[in-house]
């Protein structure tokens, strides 16, 4: 049997036990290309002796930026670590300035893209970059093709030579750099070795309800996230087929045409998802239309291991069989498990999907922790509503006394790339600092308070945690996004993105008189009069000194291209700030 320690054990553990047809699956030109256990591992094998052909060293960079997740990704990957070096996954969507920070900074020496777009930005920076040679996945004119490697690669007789790199990995060494898309400031790189993706995937492995060996999963999640990266381990791990989503607009056909176990999405996508199919209930009429509101307000109630009591129980049945079947066809008919990570979920999604039977298990970690601390956990009661579930095996969580969240355990970073100041700067003995606030209560669940640097003072001396207002209005399908200021100010307010796809949607069903471009949306005092009845119901629930007492609104989208948000949805709020200053300045001095 295969002992786990290094990230380029896990295919070959897959090929030992379950020798899949269907390791990893893409769509090429309107078909899946299905690739094997076997298939994996010959062509991961034949990038390393490419490789070691190339020159290259133990501790070389090496880094990978696709604009969408891929097979060629995974064999890229795992031949990169076969030989020692380490592969540096870059988000595609950041500037190529970006791009030219991160490959100097890691000392990347080559470079492997997706797609045309991705070798434009590339090449605005290349020249001021160590880079030798770039490689693409898809075709294109005047680039190298990734299959040149695995052309020079057949050549086995250095597979010797490769078996002697192989050996010297140690489970300690490093195996990845993974930059932070911080919200303020320079990218930080991540350095994280085989131990501590390897030790998350084998805790996480205990929390997952699935068939090893029989299910499928879609990935959806860019995979230079560490978060989907380290499910594609535990993927392979648990013998699960993994199918690569298209994109965010095909996710719907994909669903349906894999017809998937398991996925793991942000919780904005399953925001999305819900309010598609809610919008479709405001499209029935009569009979239909009353059963689809029983049903969700009955979901909106749901608690886990039947809490709620038999009659509950039977109801449930019932808009299972009547209303949640059409949810669960929509989605391919088969998922029994979502994972969502990355920020809050909101509880009413965490209540209505789980009574749908498509348990969302949320779940809580960092880069730095590689990425799991706690996650939810339908089995031995481990599912609890409004929190990110038990920390896992092996890792310890406690909580400081300015209620910071500590974390000790073999997942934790091995430091900041080059930044040893950084470094000691987030660590306390083996503890690392997480920055977000958070209690466990007397089950010894995670619960996520606020982020202990987004926390400020108003004029008055009050301290105000505005992750809390901002995660309970994000569940009004008015708002889109919400961040709330007043730091040294007399009173906390907001600025607000609407969503404009329902608003639109809503201006339809009432018949308003209001214009459909989004200026006209966000100058509307129609609008703000009937957001301002969420906001007065989201500040019942908080002390006078936090109640958000004024608001703006933003005619524009907040984008990562557009510089509000980061690559993993998270809000710049400086940049936010900025950008809006006008507003800002109009709610606190008109």
């Amino acid at each position: 049997m295969i002992e786990i320690t290094r990230l380029f054990d896990f295919p070959y553990y897959q090929m030992e036990n379950y020798n899949l047809d269907v390791a990893l699956a893409t769509k090429q030109d309107g078909k899946w290309v299905k690739t094997s256990t076997k298939e994996y591992i010959d062509k991961a094998n034949a990038i390393s002796r490419a490789f070691l052909k190339l020159g290259i060293n133990k501790n070389d960079k090496i880094a990978i930026i696709s604009t969408t997740n891929r097979t060629e990704w995974n064999i890229m990957d795992i031949g990169i670590l076969q030989v020692a070096a380490q592969s540096v996954p870059i988000y595609p969507t950041i500037s190529p300035e970006d791009y030219q920070y991160v490959l100097n900074h890691s000392e990347s020496i080559y470079c492997f893209i997706s797609d045309q777009e991705v070798l434009d930005k590339i090449n605005k920076i290349r020249a001021n970059t160590k880079l030798k040679k770039v490689y693409s996945f898809d075709r294109i004119e005047g680039c190298p093709h990734y299959s040149e490697l695995l052309e020079l690669g057949k050549d086995d007789t250095n597979q010797n030579d490769l078996e002697l790199r192989k050996e010297n990995v140690k489970s300690t060494d490093l195996a990845t750099l993974i930059y932070t898309s911080g919200t303020t400031g320079k990218p930080k790189g991540v350095m994280l070795s085989h131990k501590n993706l390897v030790s998350n995937v084998l805790a996480s492995d205990k929390r997952v309800p699935l068939d090893y060996g029989k299910s499928k999963a879609l990935s959806f999640l860019p995979v230079c996230h560490v978060f989907e990266r380290m499910m594609l381990y535990l993927y392979q791990y648990c013998g699960i087929e993994i199918y690569f989503a298209e994109s965010i607009e095909k996710m719907s056909d994909n669903l349906k045409e894999v017809k998937p176990n398991v996925m793991t999405a942000v919780p904005r996508l399953y925001e999305k998802v819900y309010d598609k199919i809610y919008a479709k209930g405001a499209d029935l009429s009569g009979i239909k239309k009353k059963l689809f509101y029983w049903a969700i307000e009955l979901g909106l109630k749901y608690e886990p291991y039947g809490a709620n009591g038999w009659l509950y129980e039977q109801k449930l049945k019932i808009a299972r069989k009547l209303i949640f079947s059409k949810w669960q066809e929509g989605l391919g008919g088969n998922l029994e498990l979502m994972v969502s990570g990355s920020a809050a979920l909101q509880p009413r999604l965490t209540r209505v999907f789980a009574a749908a039977g498509m348990p969302i298990m949320e779940g809580y970690g960092l880069t730095e922790t590689s990425p799991v601390i706690s996650v939810n956990d339908q089995l031995n009661k481990g599912f609890k509503i409004g929190t990110v579930g038990k920390p896992i095996s092996e890792v310890e969580v406690k909580i400081a006394d300015d209620g910071e969240i500590l974390v000790k355990g073999p997942n934790v970073m091995l430091g900041y790339f080059k930044d040893p100041e950084k470094t000691a700067s987030v660590m306390s003995g083996n503890y690392f600092h997480t920055g977000d606030k958070g209690l466990i209560d007397d089950e010894g669940f995670l619960k996520i308070t606020g982020r202990k640097k987004e926390m400020f003072k108003t004029s008055g001396g009050k301290y105000v945690i505005p992750s809390l207002l901002e995660n309970d209005l994000k569940q009004s399908r008015f708002i889109e996004q919400i961040m709330v200021v007043g730091e040294g100010e007399k009173m906390p307010a907001a600025i607000i993105q609407p969503n404009f796809e329902f608003i639109e949607d809503w201006i339809d069903l009432k018949k308003k008189n209001i214009g459909k471009n989004k200026i006209d949306i966000a100058n509307s005092k129609e609008i703000k009069d009937r957001i301002q009845l969420e906001i007065d119901e989201c500040n019942k629930k908080f002390g006078k000194w936090e109640q958000i007492k004024r608001f703006e609104l933003t005619p524009e989208i907040w984008s990562v291209d557009g510089g509000h948000l980061t690559p993993t949805m998270k809000m710049k709020r400086a940049v936010i700030k900025t950008l809006y200053n006008e507003l800002y300045e109009k709610i606190y001095r008109p």
